[in-house]
């Protein structure tokens, strides 16, 4: 009989491989029953675990294992996958490409991501870490757009060189403990190796999950990605799976000290910091949405590095919160540019009015980014930021640095989606997407970010009694914040302020009032030809001294690690060029310095 673990990573599988034999015509249904299946057999597991698989010569070492942690990311991985699958038929219909290999691929992710949060033996992480990376690269240059190969190639090296480090980590942690197993002792760090193994796995999950300094690749496949592999891949699944291998590094693998946890708390606060002065000033909502992927990744590396169960449990809670309204996000983002047929901020304006449905998810996915209560956004951050105070009171005298950072980056954040909702939804309509008839998207792309705006007010309302409870405490264990929040009687305050604010509203309705038009020095601005489009809301933050020069660096890539390693490579590779001129004189003298580099240090 098949261990029941095999079958979130089997049904997928085969299905995917089904829709390449099967005709085109049957690829939506074939690809909505394999996911619909895959929920149902990943909730089932959940209910039954723990559970775990071990055979022959490995009978003494599970090789998968489900625990709290494992489960409830196989839930959530399953019903993204369901949302991918029901929104894409209508946002890829009319477009050119592979669409059979887009179903196959993705369901293949969902299946490596199953296998990636069973493995309990590192190397089996490993290997389907690596899957997931060439199916992200596969996923990303399905796109016919002629600037999704290269954007694909950047994220394949990036990832695939950051896996190199992985195995480094590997081959250092066996040798110093004889095991990989995962959660087969706790290395102390403080020796030279022991910080070479831990933070070159640091790098493989950052890198994953797309945080600071190993995030470019995430903006620049934003552009030409579709948007339901854009929500299901960079701003869900990955951040599920590489915030998941981060937890188990720093809790089941090392026991970080004082550096390792002051390294992972300042690339956390960088990464808020960082990512979201980027998105501030972007023209294109793609690449906005993306750098707001980068910049909360920071909040979970800050949970996480602050090594307490509260800290844990607010990153893992920030982990899930993030990956619902992110996925959100940019399936409304998916709606927006389907039917308005452009991205670019300055194209878009008055679209409340025609998109209703997408205007409500959208609003709602905004709050809850920003960490408005009572939304899930805003308590993973409070237990961050309780977190912080907690350890401020053990001592930790860098504090206030990182939650400075985190409220500063969340006040940043509500900043660029009230710009962006005013570009997209508000404002002064765009004439030229009045002549197009824009109107609502179809429903099965504004179900599923419907479905996942009431999951933010959800997860905020009763997150003592359904995500904390269920999902995050079985896997960090009971915390004891130092404050207070109750989100449902905040909930209930909110909701009588809004109701009398409306009551108010109306009934100075029922007074006539004289409208005038507002004085502006005489002058008669003709709004048709110089619409505001909210697009340069913030341009003057990018004109600011220092912060310009900030802003005129990260332009020219200097932050970009993939740059200026190319730039690096290029440079040697010329030198190496010059050096091969096919003048025998030339390779004489080179041997000769050789020979007496080589006696030189033998002599020594």
């Amino acid at each position: 009989m098949i261990n029941p673990l095999f079958y979130p990573i089997l049904v997928p599988f085969i299905f995917g491989l089904m829709i390449l034999w099967l005709p085109a015509r049957w690829k939506e249904t074939t690809a909505l029953v394999a996911s619909g299946l895959n929920l149902v057999i990943c909730l089932a597991l959940f209910t039954w675990l723990p559970l775990s698989f071990g055979c022959g010569s490995w009978s003494n070492q599970n090789l998968l294992t489900l625990d709290s942690l494992s489960g409830f990311i196989l839930i959530f991985q399953a019903i993204f996958g369901v949302l991918a699958v029901v929104y894409s038929p209508a946002c890829l219909a009319g477009k050119k490409g592979h669409t059979k290999e887009y179903y196959t691929y993705l369901l293949w992710t969902l299946a490596a991501t199953a296998g990636a949060i069973f493995a309990a033996h590192l190397l089996l992480l490993l290997v389907f870490w690596n899957i997931l990376g060439i199916l992200l690269y596969l996923l990303v240059n399905l796109s016919p757009e002629e600037a999704a190969a290269a954007s694909a190639k950047k994220t394949l090296i990036i990832i695939g060189g950051t896996d190199s480090l992985f195995i480094l980590g590997l081959a250092v942690i066996f040798s110093l403990t004889g095991t990989l197993a995962l959660g087969g002792g706790h290395i102390p760090l403080g020796t030279g190796l022991a910080y070479l193994a831990f933070f070159s796995l640091v790098s493989a999950a950052l890198a994953k999950a797309g945080a600071f300094p190993f995030h470019t690749w995430l903006p620049e496949i934003a552009g030409p990605t579709a948007a339901p592999v854009l929500a299901f891949l960079p701003a869900s699944l990955d951040k599920l799976v590489g915030i998941y291998f981060l937890f188990r590094i720093c809790r089941d693998i090392f026991v970080p000290d004082f550096l390792g946890q002051t390294v992972l708390l300042a690339i956390g606060a960088a990464t808020i910091i960082f990512a979201v002065m980027m998105a501030l000033v972007q023209h294109n909502f793609k690449k906005l949405l993306a750098y707001h992927a980068v910049s909360q990744v920071g909040y979970m590396v800050l949970g996480i590095g602050i090594g307490t169960p509260l800290g844990f449990a607010g990153g893992l809670f920030h982990m899930l919160n993030n990956a619902i309204y992110k996925q959100g996000l940019f399936l409304v983002g998916g709606n927006v540019e389907k039917e308005a047929g452009s991205a670019e901020i300055d194209d878009l304006g008055g679209l409340g009015r025609r998109m209703r449905w997408s205007f409500f998810a959208f609003l709602i996915l905004s709050l809850a980014i920003s960490g408005i209560p009572p939304l899930n956004g805003f308590y993973s951050k409070w237990l961050v930021y309780l977190g912080l105070l907690e350890m401020g009171r053990s001592g930790h005298s860098l504090w206030v640095v990182w939650i400075a950072a985190a409220m500063f980056g969340s006040a940043l954040t509500l900043a660029s989606f009230m710009k962006l909702t005013h570009a997209i939804f508000l404002g002064i309509p765009n004439k030229a997407l009045d002549r197009k008839k824009v109107r609502e998207a179809p429903p099965s792309m504004v179900i599923p970010a419907v479905f996942l705006a009431l999951l933010c007010v959800l997860f905020g309302v009763l997150a003592q009694q359904l995500p904390l409870r269920f999902f995050i405490l079985p896997a960090v264990g009971s915390i004891q914040p130092a404050g207070l929040w109750l989100p449902g009687r905040a909930a209930f305050l909110i909701v009588v302020t809004l109701v009398l604010g409306v009551l108010i509203f109306g009934l100075g309705r029922l007074k006539k009032v004289r409208l005038t038009p507002t004085y502006i020095g005489g002058e008669e601005p003709d709004l048709a030809d110089h619409r505001p489009t909210g697009s340069a809301f913030y341009e003057t933050v990018r004109e600011m001294g220092f912060i310009s020069t900030i802003y005129r660096l990260a332009e020219e890539k200097l932050f970009d690690l993939y740059e200026l390693g190319k730039e690096f490579t290029l440079t040697i590779s010329a030198g190496l060029r010059k050096m091969h001129s096919g003048i025998l004189p030339n390779y004489l003298s080179w041997v000769l310095v050789g020979l007496v580099i080589l006696l030189w240090v033998l002599a020594v």
